[in-house]
């Protein structure tokens, strides 16, 4: 027993310099599975050929398999008629995309780089250009969509990619929601992170410091803050807000971290809590709590509330 084909798969072709390299990483971080420069003579066996089983969840991941002058056997006409033969025996979903760009663009972009172009090994970039273009003037023709990346940064074409690429619950970045001590050393891979220092410590309060911000007592002391109410809520107004944009501008991961002093009260009941509005809204966050088992001690504290300093 086998599992599907992928459900759609997308044929990407261009002109060297053009940004295949960045379209097709893009597509690769968005979740898509990428073959790059493969051999004409395997396209057939490669889109035939079905995931085995326990690889259910990745047939449904789209394909894209990039195509230029460079692939060994590469006949533009060939590659149309081929891939008109998959559509109809087969009945596979593939698209064509086409990147293009100006010749002079192309040109100052082999200069600036330093690189040779790969079908003008001995001659100047112009005329490399000049046939490749020829080469692969069918695939532009008959491509359903077409880039001109003359005017692209690659951080535009990023953008561009994930406008039409991007695929519900496949591109979404991976979401951490981390609760930790600012005693114990601040992570260093936080996007956004939020100090809870301000609100009322349990540690000080000895039938609570044993326990953590997890835990129901602990929660509802804390939420007896005067500041706690408005101000958490705040907070997960602003990550609503905030989690939608860095997705578009193409994060693979987003760490959201909550401090307090030890990481053990404070910061871990306000990250659970924010974790499991996020997840109502539509989000589908990691709760990790770097601190929660480590040993409650005054020392890390610093003071007492209404009290002398804790000595170190």
């Amino acid at each position: 027993m086998t599992a599907s084909h992928p459900k759609s798969i997308l044929l990407l072709s261009g002109l060297s310099g053009a940004g295949k390299t960045t379209a097709l990483k893009t597509l690769e971080d968005m979740g898509w599975e990428v073959v790059d420069n493969l051999p004409l003579m395997l396209l057939d066996r490669l889109l035939d050929t079905p995931l085995p089983v326990g690889h259910g969840a990745d047939a449904d991941r789209p394909l894209a398999l990039g195509i230029d002058a460079r692939t060994r056997g590469f006949d533009a006409g060939a590659i149309v008629r081929r891939i008109k033969g998959l559509r109809e025996r087969h009945g596979h979903d593939i698209e064509t995309l086409f990147l293009d760009c100006s010749d002079a663009e192309l040109e100052r972009r082999f200069a600036e780089t330093r690189r040779r172009h790969p079908l003008a090994a001995d001659r100047p970039a112009a005329d490399g250009i000049a046939r490749e273009r020829e080469l692969t003037e069918p695939l532009r023709r008959w491509a359903s969509q077409v880039i001109d990346t003359t005017s692209f940064t690659s951080n535009a074409l990023q953008q561009e990619m994930r406008d039409r690429f991007s695929r519900p619950g496949l591109s979404e970045p991976v979401l951490t929601i981390l609760s930790f001590g600012f005693s114990r050393g601040v992570p260093r891979n936080a996007d956004l992170m939020f100090d809870m220092r301000y609100l009322r410590n349990p540690h000080w309060d000895d039938a609570l410091r044993p326990k953590t911000g997890l835990e129901a007592d602990v929660a509802a002391y804390i939420a007896q803050d005067p500041a706690y109410d408005d101000s958490v809520r705040r907070i997960e107004d602003l990550l609503i807000t905030l989690l939608p944009r860095y997705a578009e501008g193409g994060k693979t991961y987003i760490t959201v971290a909550f401090g307090c002093t030890g990481g053990r009260h404070r910061s871990v009941h306000v990250a659970d809590r924010v974790a499991r509005h996020l997840q109502a809204a539509g989000f589908s966050p990691t709760v990790l709590h770097r601190n929660i088992e480590s040993a409650p001690q005054d020392s890390l504290e610093k003071r007492r509330p209404g009290g002398p300093k804790a000595e170190s």
